[in-house]
This record gives structure tokens, sequence and C-alpha cells, in this order.
């Protein structure tokens, strides 16, 4: 039997998870049917802008009709994917959406950067569901060789605000001994489409890895992101930011796991929700017993924007080794209505004011990115459905 038929099989097998599974109890997708949406493509690629205005050393556009690299530097690996050795290896089958994946994905980008080569620029992949009604499955493997250096930036788009569909997206990368990965992947798609997505990442001996995660679009649906600190002297920092608002319901998934010892992980996301909106955040930091040294953190912080909106957010820890450092913290809270009132009073009105207290809230996290076009981006994405409601 072919890997993608095994994959089929399992996905057949395996039902869709209720909130009865304790990683679903606040996502509930009993009117979402999978195997509802076409997997019939376009033709052409859509090539429409993003949020992003980055000047890159390669570009790919991604949709339902294929994928087109519009250019890319001969000293890498920049290619349509379509087998690898390390394709399936941190990702595989074993859950519902990733053995979807796994079965029907036919679109992947494949990035290789030698050892020692150093990318001065941004690579860029831009994924987009441009059909209606129609299913995007995409891939993408990024392998980054011993004392190599890399960004990767990829965009989760839609074609119209108004279109409806299925995003399920895998991402699986490799960060080789002393090498430097750079990951940024930003969801802003129509708040109809279901998004779900699976990110892992390994990281070796003495490397880092430096992820940024945008969320901003979407109906509901669950994103996963995994960072395995493999090799001694590993490090990773992941940085997230998301804003929800209508009914939209954003799931965040996340485990720091500590293989080696003397590995540092450092968490952060905030989130800020408006009207009827939701989010959940499930975190877990896995201390294996020989990662002495360890150092972890993580932290999540949500403003509620409006009475209606809610979020839950659930840290977690698992130690097995006694020589760690590991903290985390979470926090759910209401606009204090005496900055709220402070701000209106000196002539504010009511979303300007919400503006500039957002503003300060997303403030450190915002610090912590250094790419300045994906700074930009996520403040003014955020800024402009503040100021839109």
């Amino acid at each position: 039997m072919s890997a993608r038929s095994a994959a089929q099989e399992r996905y057949a097998t395996l039902p869709l998870p209720s909130t009865a599974d304790e990683h679903w109890r606040f996502t509930d997708l009993k009117d979402f049917d999978p195997d509802s949406f076409s997997l019939n493509g376009t033709r052409a690629v859509d090539r429409t802008g993003g949020m992003l205005d980055v000047d890159a050393a390669a570009v790919a556009h991604v949709s339902e009709g294929g994928i087109d690299i519009e250019r890319a530097p001969d000293s890498i690996t920049f290619e349509p994917l379509e087998s690898h050795e390390l394709l399936g290896t941190l990702v595989g089958a074993d859950e519902k959406f990733a053995a979807h994946n796994a079965a029907e994905w036919k679109h992947g980008l494949l990035v290789v950067v030698p050892r020692g080569v150093v990318v001065e620029k941004p690579l860029y992949v831009r994924i987009a569901n441009s059909k209606e009604g129609g299913a995007l499955f995409w891939r993408l493997v990024v392998v980054a060789e011993p004392e190599s250096r890399l960004t990767l930036i990829e965009e989760y788009a839609s074609a119209s605000p108004e279109l409806s569909g299925y995003s399920n997206a895998v991402a699986e990368a490799f960060v080789g001994q002393g090498a430097k990965l750079e990951y940024v992947s930003i969801q802003n798609l129509s708040p109809e489409t279901w998004h779900f997505a699976s990110h892992r990442a390994r990281v070796d001996r003495d490397a880092d890895l430096d992820w940024v995660a945008g969320g901003f679009g979407s109906k509901k649906g669950k994103v996963r992101i995994e960072n395995d600190l493999a090799g001694q002297g590993a490090s990773s920092r992941v940085t997230g930011a998301y804003f929800a608002d209508g009914s939209q319901h954003l799931d965040y998934d996340t485990l720091q796991l500590h293989l080696a010892p003397s590995t540092t992980s450092d968490f952060a996301f905030k989130g800020a929700l408006a009207e009827q909106a939701t989010s959940v955040w499930r975190g877990m930091i896995r201390v294996a017993k020989d990662a002495q040294k360890t150092n972890a953190y993580q932290e999540n912080r949500n403003l509620l924007l409006s009475s209606k909106a809610h979020a839950d957010s659930i840290p977690g820890l698992e130690i097995e080794a006694n020589d760690v450092r590991c903290t985390h913290g979470a926090t759910i809270s209401q606009v204090n209505r005496d900055e709220l009132f402070y701000c209106m009073a000196r002539g504010l009105s009511r979303s300007e004011a919400e503006l500039l207290i957002v503003r300060g809230f997303y403030q450190e996290i915002f610090d912590r990115i250094e790419l300045e076009p994906v700074r930009n981006a996520l403040q003014s994405a955020l800024e402009s459905r503040i100021l839109a409601r």
C-alpha cells in the first residue's frame, strides 16, 4: 500500500474530533464536513497581492491551480515539492487533519539551504484559497543545513473576503547544527474559510529558530505549533499575535519539546478579541528526562474588547528532568474602563481609544519581531480591523 493510500485509509478511519476529545474541548466542529469541499483546482494560479510587501530573494504563488515559482537564487533549492527523504518525518498521519493532508496534498514547496549559505533576503510564499467552496492542501518542507541562515515567510490568504473554503496545511522545518531559521507564518484567510494546520520544527545542536505566527482570518479550525529542541544548546523563540471579531474562533495548540540538555525556548502569544469572537490556546512545555539545564518560558495574554468575547487559556508543564527552569503565565482581561474613559475624555472616539490601548497591549510582541515589513504588516492589519468596527 502506498503512503498516500495508507493516509487516505487512516483519514477515513479516524473520526472527526469532537468536544469529548480533550484537545478539542472548546472547538466544536459539528457544522463542518471536510468532504463537502471540492478538490477540483482552477486553471490558473492566483497571484493577487497579500498583506505583506517584502523585498524577497525568492517568491512563490500557490492556489488550487498549482504553484508558480516567480524567482529564486541559484545557491539554494526553492522548487515544487514532489518527494523528499524528510517529508512526513515530523508530521505524519496520526490525527484526522494531518492524515487528510497526507492523502490529498498536491501543491508543496521544498526549500533547502546548503551548508554555510546565508540568504540575505527573505524567501516568500503566498498560499491563496481562490475557489468558492474549494479545498486547498498545502505542504512545506524547509531544510536549513548546518551553519546556514535563512528567513522564510508564508502567508495564507483568500482571493476575496466573501470566499468560503477549506484550508489544510502542513509545514516541516529542519534546522541543522549551528543554523538559524527565521520562520514567519501569517494567516489572513476570509472569515468563511475553515483552517487547519500543523507546523513542526526540529532544532539541532546549537541551532536557532525564530518563529513568528500571526492569526487574523478564518472562521474556525485549529493550528498546531511544535518545536522539538533535539540537540544540545538548541534554542527557539515563538512570537504570536492574533485578533478576531464577529463570530471567529481561533484555536492554537502549542508544544515546546525539550529533548536535549541546555536547550532554551521562549514562547509569547497575545490576542485581542472583539464582538462574539472566541479563542483557545493550549500550551505545553515538555522536558525529557535527559534534558537537564532546560530553560523554558511560555505566556499567553488575552484582551477582551466586548463583554461577549471569550478566551480559554490552558498552560501546562510535563517535566521529567530535575535541573530545569520552566515558567508559564496566562491572563484574560477586559479593556480597562478607566483607561478608555481617560482617552475618550481627551477627544478620541471609542475606536481610536481602543486602538491606542490595544496598540500598547501588543507592543511587547511587536518589539520581538525583527523583520520590519512583518512587524509593520501585523500592526497595520490589527489597526485596520479595530478602526473598521
